[in-house]
């Protein structure tokens, strides 16, 4: 998921932008953008999260080291401990 600032990046999804006519977007578009915002925003936040952790800010592992330290902090993060 990403914002507008990756166009034409076919791996992400984006939420609809507005007409250029400067028509209002239909109801289910604005939905969906609702939902990929508030989506979004809990990523962004998990990110802010993990990068508390200095595990992964001195992080200097190698291959799937970094990956199996993510998982764990997510997971330690999520059970609230």
């Amino acid at each position: 998921m990403a914002d507008g600032g990756c166009q034409g990046n076919p791996g992400v999804i984006m939420p609809y932008r507005k007409l250029r006519d400067g028509s209002e977007l239909p109801s289910w578009k604005q939905q969906i953008n609702t939902v990929h915002k508030h989506v979004r925003a809990r990523v962004e936040h998990a990110f802010a999260h993990m990068n508390s952790w200095a595990l992964l800010r001195n992080c200097r592992r190698k291959c799937s080291g970094v990956h199996h330290a993510t998982r764990g902090i997510a997971l330690i993060s999520r059970n609230g401990h």
